[in-house]
């Protein structure tokens, strides 16, 4: 939609905290629209049992991604991350920041995914085998009680080879979907948005991607991707905004977590809180985690999404109750950060819908904090993430300095059980970031006051 100036007074009216949006400040909301799980759940279309599925299908598919990729042998072709506790940097944020963060503060390290190195090897890889999946029954490559593995033969790789696999993408998203499509044996396009990482491009065009640029956003790069895929029957395009399969796949993880938490012997009840913080772009991948979490957690999970102050795409599409028919330029914000893989415009409308009775709230944050937060963990934890992946710590530094979230804390029955809490900032990329590169950010962030 393009805003008109009487149409924009009207949503400041009805919002009051959108003309701090507007002006680029560090925002904390709170979801008005959040319900007790028990009545959320019943407005939703996706289960728990379509999660479950999801994941019996990436155990089928186990045994052909040890195949292609023999790092992931040692987890017997499951593809997770550890949960770290990270005390050091509990304690730093609090000295530092002046605040109290209670509870336990834990990493869970999806920069450490194996293949992708980001949060995007959740969701991404497991479209790509769905469809793969489906591909194979449809033509009788697989009948069911094979061994998936099969589908490494070169007979297979050569049918895979006449379909192509495309993705619009930050950078992330399409590192997933190209190198995974591209081990199958796919041709795998991945259309990236001006704001996409060099490294990145250089990496997909080594696996055999190709990597078409565009000098405009996210949004363009998804939309141009599109056409070019719906003019050809044999090609597939990864709806990031749409997907479910791209959302169950994130789902998955909840379950990963919750074997994770019981080998930590960490409880998560009405006594023991769970606080959970996501970097957010278009919404895909915080959304089906969050939506994962809530099936296991109910009203025992509070989930925040965390977005740059210039690409709040999902508060803004939350707060306004317009979702996808909003985006940033509306309000005068250019949609451009440090933070590529939340340089996003316009959400999900998808995601935004579904997490409406969920999601707890949402932080914004500048720039420069997301190289204060990286700087701050290498320095407490020696654990290198890329800046976008620092947003979440906001949540636990503004979780009780903020007056939205110390009332929600109140309102919620919390207050006398915060010392129980688990907070959890979910890590979304890192590892595979260059040396160079890695460099580069550190004195970025050394250069910072």
């Amino acid at each position: 939609m393009t805003m008109n100036s009487m149409e924009l007074k009207k949503l400041e009216e009805e919002n009051p905290k959108l003309k701090d949006l507007e002006a680029a400040k560090d925002v904390v909301w709170v979801n008005p629209h959040k319900l007790p799980f028990a009545e959320a759940v019943k407005k939703q279309e996706l289960t728990s049992e379509d999660i479950r599925d999801a994941e019996e299908r990436l155990k089928r598919f186990a045994p052909l991604i040890m195949k292609c990729f023999p790092e992931t042998e040692k987890t017997n072709g499951i593809i997770e991350s550890p949960l770290t506790a990270i005390p050091d940097m509990q304690k730093h944020m609090e000295e530092k920041y002046q605040v109290q963060i209670p509870g336990r503060l834990f990493l869970k390290q999806d920069n450490a995914l194996a293949i992708a190195g980001s949060v995007k090897a959740r969701g991404g890889i497991y479209e790509v085998l769905k469809h793969t999946e489906d591909l194979a029954l449809e033509h009788g490559l697989l009948k069911e009680g094979d061994p998936y593995d099969k589908l490494a033969r070169p007979e297979c790789r050569e049918f895979f080879s006449a379909y192509t696999v495309q993705v619009g993408s930050t950078g992330n998203l399409g590192m997933s979907i190209g190198i995974m499509s591209a081990a199958i044996g796919y041709k795998a396009i991945v259309h990236m948005s001006a704001d996409a990482r060099q490294w990145k491009k250089d990496l997909l065009r080594k696996h055999g991607v190709t990597v078409k640029e565009y000098q405009a956003d996210y949004g363009e790069a998804v939309k141009e991707g599109r056409a070019l895929s719906d003019a050809d029957p044999k090609s597939y395009f990864v709806d990031d905004e749409n997907s479910q399969n791209l959302f169950l796949g994130y789902a998955v993880a909840a379950s990963r977590l919750e074997k994770q938490f019981a080998k930590q012997e960490i409880t998560v009840d009405g006594e023991h809180p769970l606080f959970v913080y996501i970097p957010c772009g278009v919404g895909g991948a915080p959304g089906g985690i969050a939506f994962g979490l809530k099936q296991k957690y109910g009203d025992n999970v509070h989930c925040f999404f965390v977005e740059p102050v210039q690409a709040p795409a999902m508060l803004l599409g939350m707060m306004t109750g317009l979702q996808n028919k909003i985006a940033v330029t509306d309000i005068g914000l250019s949609g451009l950060t440090e933070a590529d893989g939340l340089a996003v415009g316009r959400p999900s409308g998808f995601v935004g819908s579904v997490m409406e009775p969920h999601l707890s709230g949402e932080f914004t944050l500048q720039d420069d904090d997301l190289y204060r937060y990286m700087k701050d963990l290498l320095d407490t934890e020696g654990v290198f993430l890329e800046p976008s992946a620092c947003a979440m710590f906001t949540g636990p530094r503004n979780l009780l300095a903020a007056e939205e979230t110390a009332e929600y804390i109140q309102k919620n029955g919390l207050a006398d059980k915060m010392k129980n809490a688990v907070q959890l900032v979910w890590a979304t990329g890192g590892s595979l970031v260059p040396d160079e590169v890695r460099e580069s950010y550190v004195k970025k962030a050394e250069s910072l006051k």
